[in-house]
């Protein structure tokens, strides 16, 4: 095996760095941060709460 070819199997190995930050982004502004994605919706918090009534959802104390 080839110097080269270990190289490259040990940086997709174990110590690899993760893709775990979010890809998906508020369809509504663009925020990346603070998403409700639980159903699909795919929305910020602030706009959530602005159209949640709208789209079928009800508020309880």
């Amino acid at each position: 095996m080839s110097e080269s070819g270990v190289e490259a199997s040990e940086a997709e190995g174990e110590h690899a760095a993760k893709g775990t930050g979010q890809s998906e982004a508020c369809q509504r502004c663009g925020r990346n941060q603070g998403l409700v994605g639980k159903y699909d919706v795919w929305l910020c918090r602030q706009c959530f709460r602005e159209i949640a009534r709208s789209m079928g959802f009800k508020k309880f104390k």
